[in-house]
C-alpha cells in the first residue's frame, strides 16, 4: 500500500475517532472528548497516514507528546485493520520518533494492554522494552505494560549511516 504521512488537520477529527473505535475495544478506545483533549494539549502532535491508492482515505494515525522532562510519550497508534502489516504503523511511529527527537526528547514511553500481543510484538520490533506494569490501567481492569525506547541510541537501525 502506498501512503503519505502528514500533520493532523482539525477536519480529520471524526475520521480519527472512528478509526480509534475500530482499533480498540469499547473499554479501551477513546471517547470523542478524550481524543479531543489529547489533541488540544500544548506539547501534543498528531500525524496522519493518507492512502495514495484510496481517494481521501485516512488509514492510520499517531498521537504523541514531547514532555518537558525530555521524554516523549506515544499516546496512541491506530491503523485500520484492513491495512495492517503494510508498513503504515511503522512509518507513523518512525515519523513521530523523529519529531520527538527534534523536540529534544531523549526517550519515549507508551502504554499497551498486557494482552495485546500484536502491539507488543510491533513495539519490540521497534526496539521498545517493557519497564513496568501498571495494574488495572484500563477501565476494563486490564493491566498495562509501560514500554520505553531510547531515542538517542547509536545502535538504532534508523540512526545508522546508510
Amino acid at each position: 500500500m502506498k501512503f503519505q504521512v502528514r500533520d493532523f488537520r482539525p477536519e480529520d477529527f471524526e475520521t480519527l475517532w472512528r478509526i480509534d473505535q475500530q482499533c480498540f475495544a469499547p473499554e479501551i478506545s477513546y471517547s470523542r472528548a478524550e481524543l479531543a483533549a489529547f489533541l488540544r494539549r500544548r506539547a501534543t502532535f498528531a500525524l496522519v497516514a493518507d492512502s495514495l491508492e484510496l481517494p481521501a482515505a485516512i488509514v492510520g494515525f499517531i498521537v504523541a507528546e514531547a514532555l518537558r522532562s525530555g521524554r516523549g510519550h506515544i499516546i496512541t497508534v491506530d491503523v485500520l485493520p484492513t491495512v495492517r502489516r503494510a508498513g503504515v504503523g511503522s512509518q507513523l511511529l518512525r515519523a513521530a520518533e523523529d519529531r520527538l527527537r527534534a523536540a529534544g526528547s531523549s526517550s519515549t514511553i507508551l502504554e499497551t494492554a498486557v494482552d495485546n500481543w500484536a502491539a507488543l510484538s510491533f513495539y519490540k520490533t521497534h526496539a521498545y522494552s517493557v519497564i513496568k506494569t501498571v495494574p488495572r490501567y484500563y477501565s476494563n481492569g486490564v493491566d498495562a505494560l509501560v514500554l520505553k525506547k531510547d531515542l538517542l541510541s547509536p545502535l538504532e537501525p534508523a540512526n545508522l549511516p546508510q
